[in-house]
């Protein structure tokens, strides 16, 4: 996996988060290996699916945890993070 789809997969975090006035995790290590699954993901299937989600393999199915995932938001409000630690709730 490329330096550049772990490049483009932190831009388009970033830029969720920002819109969704949430932050990424501020532990590095832990963003990074979330970051390098989305970038590993989306070059094996062509999607940045969830790395934290199982796939079905079927792609109609597997829409719903394509990055931002549809169970984060409530995850976030409930939790203060979603599943996989990468978007964080501002001041958590």
């Amino acid at each position: 996996m490329s330096e550049e789809g772990i490049e483009e997969a932190r831009a388009r975090a970033k830029e969720y988060a920002k819109e969704k006035d949430y932050i990424l995790n501020p532990d590095e290590k832990q963003l990074s290996a979330v970051l390098r699954g989305l970038a590993r993901n989306k070059e094996r299937f062509g999607e940045a699916y969830c790395p934290c989600r199982l796939r079905s393999g079927d792609p109609e199915k597997d829409r719903i945890i394509i990055c931002p995932c549809i169970y984060h938001e409530k995850e976030i409000e409930e939790q203060g993070t979603c599943h996989c630690r990468l978007f964080f709730k501002k001041g958590e």
